[in-house]
């Protein structure tokens, strides 16, 4: 049977806690659970049980999960730390596995060696779910404007089915390694997918089923900052001489200026 009067009590003892860590008085507390001051009071004085529906609000406000708030003494040191940490480690997680543009050939060899993978640096990204991610380093300028260099972030497709024509994607294949292209899918040649460049000046072409290893759905890219044009010695030499040429015209404007 559950031990109501110890129920009753810890939870009461807990509210006091948890109210005090945040610094308001219990009249402020009162309001924000919508319930009076003296029914507070009572809670955590410990001469009332705390409704359900309270401590369901307190629950969700501190972010302390309901079994601890009747069963924990949260004034016990590391307890409620614990718990928080218990509670992030079983939520949902993002990984996401950066593949360098010097570890692709060897990802050709080790993309389903587990050891392989977990070597790889690993990051995360506020405008990302959830999620298993992989993200890769391109090269080459065959979808401009990505350009060479930058980093797409996707999630793996289980089923070339589940790819929409023209969906951008890495596609791992044996022969090619790793490309960053736009898919494309005929009816006619059910074996085979095509594969695209945005940039016209790269000709599509034809890939097996059986050739390719993975597939990653394209879902966020990475680009380098633009980086200012060097100027060379005889540029830095000719923009001089221009400089140079226009004061000299300015100075001779003036000179005839002044003579009239």
């Amino acid at each position: 049977m559950l031990d109501h009067t110890l129920m009753a009590s810890l939870a009461g003892k807990n509210i006091r806690i948890l109210r005090q860590q945040k610094g308001l008085t219990q009249q402020a507390f009162a309001d924000r659970l919508g319930i009076k001051r003296s029914l507070l009071g009572a809670y955590e004085e410990q001469r009332a049980e705390p409704r359900l529906d309270v401590l369901q609000k307190i629950s969700e406000w501190f972010g302390v999960a309901l079994e601890d708030l009747l069963w924990q003494d949260l004034s016990a040191p590391g307890v409620r730390f614990r718990r928080l940490k218990e509670q992030a480690q079983q939520m949902p997680r993002q990984r996401i596995e950066f593949v360098p543009q010097k570890a692709a050939a060897g990802y050709l060899q080790g993309y389903s060696d587990e050891e392989f993978i977990e070597e790889l640096n690993t990051f995360t990204l506020p405008m990302l779910g959830a999620g298993h991610y992989r993200a890769f380093e391109i090269s080459g300028d065959s979808m401009l404007p990505v350009e060479s260099g930058s980093v797409v972030v996707g999630h793996r497709v289980e089923r070339l089915e589940d790819v929409k024509n023209q969906q951008p994607c890495i596609v791992v294949t044996r022969q090619e390694g790793i490309v960053y292209k736009r898919i494309q899918k005929s009816n006619r040649q059910p074996q085979k997918i095509t594969l695209v460049s945005d940039n016209p000046a790269y000709p599509p072409y034809s890939v097996a089923k059986e050739d390719i290893l993975e597939i990653w759905q394209a879902d966020l890219i990475i680009s380098r900052p633009a980086q200012k044009p060097r100027i060379g010695v005889e540029q830095l030499a000719e923009v001089v001489q221009q400089l140079q040429s226009r004061i000299d015209k300015l100075q001779r404007s003036s000179s005839v200026s002044r003579r009239g």
